[in-house]
Parts: C-alpha cells; sequence; structure tokens
C-alpha cells in the first residue's frame, strides 16, 4: 500500500446512492454518487490526499464497489462493524445522525482508534464467500417453502411444490459451484480434505471456514477463538462475578460450529466424551455444546497449522 503522506484519515459513509465523504483533520466534507463514475471521481480524490486510513462501515455489500475500486489502487481501506462506530459515537456525545455526519464520526474513529489494515480477500475468496452466502439463503428459501406446505390449502399446494423442486435444483447447482472452486485451488483442496476429516465437519462447515475463517491456522488458540466469539467473556464487577458469555465474532462461521459440535457429540468419541464429562460434571447442556464448539475449533485451528488430518493428529 502506499505510505501516507500526511496525517490524513478519512470516513466514508455509504447509501445506495451516494457516498458521503469526511476528511480529518481539515474537516472537509464531499459527496459522490454511489456508481462507476462516482467512485472514480472520489478514487482519484482520496487519492491525491495519501490518506492514511479510510473507513467505511458494512453496510449490506453497497460498499463493496468503492472498497474494491480504493483497494485496486493500494489506498488504506478498513470495513468495520457498524455497532463500534454507534458505540463511540455514542461515547462521544454524538446522538444526532445523517450521512454527512455518520462519515465525520467514521473519520474521527479511525482517527482515535486506528483499527487494523487488512488485505482484502482475493477475488477467488470473494466468490467463495459469495457462494456459500447464497447456499445459504438457498436453504433458508426452501425451509421457509417446507413450512409452508405443512399448512398449505390444496389449491396452493402445487405451487409451493414447484418452487420447492426448483430451490433444490438451485442448490445442487451452487454446492457444485463451491465444489469445483475449492478444487481448482490446491491450497483450498488441502485444507478442505484435513478439515472434512475430522467427524462432525461436513462440506458446508468445511466451505464456510475457507471463506469466512480465512484466518484458521495461523492464529494462536485464544486469538482463534475471539475472532469466531466462542472465547467466554467475563462480566464482573467489584464482588458480583457474572457468568461468562461468548458474545461477537463472526455469525456464520459460529452458527456452523454449533451445528458441528451437536454432530460431533454423536460421532466423534474425543467431542462426545469431553461432553459427557461436562454434564457429568453438572453444566447444563447449552453450556457444555459451546464449550465443545471452542473446543473443536481449537482442534480445527491446530490440524490446519500442523498440516494433518484427524486420523493422524
Amino acid at each position: 500500500m502506499n505510505q501516507p503522506k500526511s496525517n490524513v484519515f478519512v470516513g466514508v459513509d455509504v447509501s445506495k446512492e451516494h457516498l458521503d465523504v469526511a476528511v480529518r483533520p481539515s474537516g472537509e466534507h464531499k459527496s459522490f454518487t454511489n456508481d462507476e463514475a462516482g467512485i472514480a471521481q472520489m478514487t482519484d480524490c482520496l487519492g491525491r490526499l495519501s490518506p492514511e486510513m479510510i473507513l467505511f462501515e458494512a453496510t449490506g455489500g453497497w460498499q463493496m464497489n468503492a472498497v474494491n475500486a480504493l483497494a485496486a489502487r493500494r489506498l488504506p481501506v478498513v470495513v468495520i462493524n457498524p455497532r463500534q462506530v454507534r458505540d463511540f459515537a455514542k461515547a462521544t456525545g454524538q446522538l444526532a445522525k445523517t450521512d454527512a455526519i455518520d462519515a465525520g464520526i467514521l473519520a474521527h474513529f479511525a482517527e482515535a482508534v486506528r483499527p487494523e489494515i487488512r488485505e482484502l480477500k482475493p477475488l477467488e475468496a470473494r466468490k467463495l464467500e459469495a457462494l456459500n452466502t447464497r447456499r445459504r439463503q438457498i436453504v433458508e428459501m426452501l425451509t421457509a417453502e417446507r413450512n409452508r406446505l405443512t399448512t398449505a390449502p390444496e389449491w396452493t399446494r402445487p405451487d409451493i411444490e414447484d418452487l420447492i423442486a426448483f430451490l433444490k435444483k438451485r442448490l445442487a447447482t451452487i454446492n457444485r459451484d463451491i465444489n469445483k472452486l475449492i478444487r481448482q485451488s490446491p491450497l483450498w483442496r488441502e485444507k478442505d480434505k484435513i478439515l472434512k476429516s475430522f467427524p462432525g465437519v461436513g462440506p458446508v462447515t468445511a466451505s464456510t471456514m475457507l471463506s469466512d475463517l480465512p484466518e484458521l491456522g495461523s492464529l494462536n488458540p485464544k486469538a482463534i477463538a475471539a475472532l469466531v466469539g466462542v472465547a467466554p467473556l467475563n462480566c464482573d464487577s467489584g464482588k458480583h462475578q457474572g457468568k461468562r458469555k461468548i458474545w461477537g465474532g463472526r455469525a456464520c462461521v459460529r452458527s456452523l460450529l454449533f451445528m458441528c459440535a451437536k454432530t460431533a457429540v454423536r460421532c466423534n468419541p474425543v467431542i462426545r466424551g469431553f461432553y459427557e464429562r461436562l454434564l457429568g460434571a453438572g453444566k447444563l447442556r447449552k453450556v457444555a455444546l459451546t464449550a465443545c464448539m471452542h473446543k473443536i475449533l481449537i482442534i480445527l485451528n491446530a490440524m490446519i497449522r500442523d498440516q494433518v488430518c484427524w486420523k493422524t493428529a
């Protein structure tokens, strides 16, 4: 990335039609259209500033074209969780909310907090992530239609059944596309093999971890658990010692780990033994399953790090 030439921080608030840009410390504000022409103008403008950081919120995908364009120019782009910015705004006493104010808060957050700048995912990784997201959407639609079918009157059942058949075909196509993409990458192919060797991890969990958890195998156990959101967090104050809870992290990975844990307590002797020991110690089933999620993640992290399958681990 370009080395910063000045202590400039930029916040970009994104909507469907506009990109509102705030610059600190100058206080300058500009607005661009959120289309190809507007993004090109914004990229040229920010390129001349040589900012130390350009901060976006994750806004349901509306930011991605602008983020990709700036990254292509090797500008330092960061995309963060909107909750962090709103908490920061409240902490600084900024309760009003407009596009221009939000852009200013983003710039202020960048200057004060300076979140870590990470390289954006390569194109193939973004493709795999998009395919996994589409698969989740199709599964949700299938579940909704199947639920409707159970109570549908005879006049609408044929239409629902036709839609279910169509969605099944689309799901099969998406699964083939995901498998093909993974097979084309030697690195993904090896990681996929290692992950699926663990009893309880299936193709969906493996492909989701490849796309949504690329850090797997490169972080220490505490860091990877915190990243996913399965690290127990303390809730203590003074003499009060609250129950530790998991919170935050990558929800899509965490939800699949939960299903993986439910499967593993039945078919994986190591996880089943661990689960039964926790139940024997008086732990609630949900608490025990959460502990299994944490243990599974730590094991998978070590397997990827050491490049060993479960049978040889």
